[in-house]
């Protein structure tokens, strides 16, 4: 059984390296384990079921497919064969993973189940009976719509990741009416998992950051102190609260529940709650994929609270994938240059390498301790990775859309073949206005004098030609989100 400590009171106004002692941390026994965990990997209805996924998870090569039964299935991305990559491979008909470099099939549970290139059936059983022939099976489970990952592979990972729930929203459990969930979106992000869990234990950034979405920089970058609510523990992370001023009612708690879940609730005056459910999976060092969605309890009136700025509106999915980019870039460029100087200063000692004398730095102290103290200092990366990872240089790689979204994102990608389709749509029927205003003022010059003024028919077809080239024109730059979004602070007045 383990002892878990209450947070002090007291860690503001001062450096880092002093907000919480060695005894406090330590006082609960055990190191966390990073492997015997659930992680999210995708939002299963953006899957496309038909092909396989090559996705990464603790620096190890995964593919995600569906077998023939319709479960969603995890295996290490190599071939027992001659170790290519399965992810390359095809998911046929009869529910089975064919590699496609020599045609050997696996059925869900990783067992080889066909080698054509055997000499007869019999020879070919026999291989498929050698516990070499399997593929490498990770557990997998589907969760409030997420596909979850257990970071272990073997006989005692299935036992194992039974005894462990995968760290759900307890309110996406309540089917009474109250509770509203919106879209889950996804992004893979380059900058790793602690700087993305750093970033959301931070509200202070919030309306300097984002300014012009949630908040005015210059307005309510104000004080505002945070709170311990919840003890810390190794297993179960901890929580702090906003208090605006001394005695205030606080504003919202955030909750850190490793290995990867940031809960930020924020409750107004009128009741119901807003729940902003957020999940960062370390994927490989510099990288991590973040889910999340947002989520409302309506109050005793039946009201909803007021979401995230614009991102609590109905949005379709789509359109509410596309338009994060414009919340999830303000961050970027911070985060993935601020991991690369820390790696370089101070070789990735978070906490000799900063100066947070202020108490909204209270809770990223904390998570920053806790990962030291209690979970080994870091992500334990498969062998070849390390934490030394190049910066990348070109910052329009960094607000790549397509490859950390789009290509991945079944719904995003019939939106945008619906987008290409509608400007094609405009551009046609934009050229045949064109051509119909030439064909009536010709008809007109013809009967009557050059200076005769063409018909009001003339004007129309002309006018809905222009219009809709623009509407075509506009349509194109708009489809250009869904491959890259720049964005500059200093032209975000």
């Amino acid at each position: 059984m383990t002892t878990e400590t209450k947070l002090p009171g007291n860690i503001h106004n001062h450096s880092s390296s002093d907000s919480l002692n060695n005894e406090q941390l330590q006082t609960e026994t055990g190191t966390f384990s990073w492997t015997k965990q659930w992680y999210p990997l995708a939002v299963v209805e953006y899957l496309d079921p038909g092909r396989t996924h090559a996705m990464q998870l603790l620096g190890k090569d995964i593919v995600l497919w569906r077998d023939g039964s319709g479960q969603w299935r995890c295996f290490e991305d190599f071939c027992p064969h001659r170790l290519v990559p399965l992810s390359e491979g095809r998911v046929e008909a009869d529910g089975t993973l064919l590699c496609a470099y020599h045609a050997w099939r696996f059925d869900g549970e990783g067992n080889c189940v066909n080698i054509p290139q055997s000499q007869d059936k019999q020879t070919a059983a026999k291989h498929c009976e050698n516990q070499k022939s399997c593929a490498v099976t990770y557990p997998t489970q589907e969760n409030q719509g997420l596909l979850w990952v257990w970071a272990e592979t073997g006989e005692q990972a299935k036992v194992e990741s039974q005894l462990r729930q995968p760290r759900i929203v307890p309110e996406l459990e309540d089917k009474s009416g109250r509770v509203v969930q919106y879209f889950w979106n996804f992004r893979d992000l380059p900058y790793g998992w602690d700087y993305f869990m750093e970033n959301v234990s931070d509200p202070a950034h919030v309306p300097v950051s984002h300014h012009g979405i949630v908040g005015d920089r210059y307005k309510d970058a104000k004080y505002y102190d945070m709170l311990p609510v919840r003890k810390i523990s190794t297993q179960d992370g901890f929580a702090f609260e906003i208090q605006t001023q001394p005695g205030d009612t606080p504003t919202g708690i955030h909750d850190f529940q490793p290995p990867c879940h940031m809960r930020i609730a924020s409750t107004p005056k009128d009741g119901g709650q807003l729940i902003l459910a957020l999940y960062a999976t370390p994927t490989r060092p510099g990288w991590c994929r973040h889910i999340g969605c947002q989520i409302f309890v309506k109050n005793n009136q039946g009201k909803m609270p007021q979401g995230l700025s614009f991102f609590g509106l109905p949005l379709p999915t789509w359109l509410g994938h596309v338009l994060a980019s414009l919340f999830l870039h303000q961050d970027m460029v911070f985060l993935h240059y601020q991991e690369k100087t820390i790696v370089q200063r101070r070789k990735g000692k978070w906490l000799g390498a900063v100066f947070t004398p202020n108490p909204q730095d209270k809770m990223v102290i904390t998570f920053r301790q806790w990962l030291e103290k209690r979970a080994g200092g870091g992500i334990p990366w498969a062998e070849g990775y390390s934490n030394d990872f190049p910066a990348v240089k070109d910052k329009q790689k960094l607000f790549d859309v397509w490859t950390t979204h789009t290509q991945h994102c079944t719904v995003c990608q019939d939106a945008l073949k619906n987008i290409h389709r509608l400007t094609v749509f405009a551009y046609v029927v934009a050229a045949l206005c064109l051509f119909l205003a030439v064909i009536i003022d010709a008809r007109t010059v013809a009967g009557a004098s050059i200076f005769t003024i063409p018909p009001r028919e003339f004007w129309l077809a002309l006018g809905a030609s222009i219009l809709l080239a623009m509407g075509g024109y506009q349509l194109h730059r708009f489809s250009r989100l869904f491959y890259v979004y720049e964005f500059e602070h200093a032209r975000n007045d």
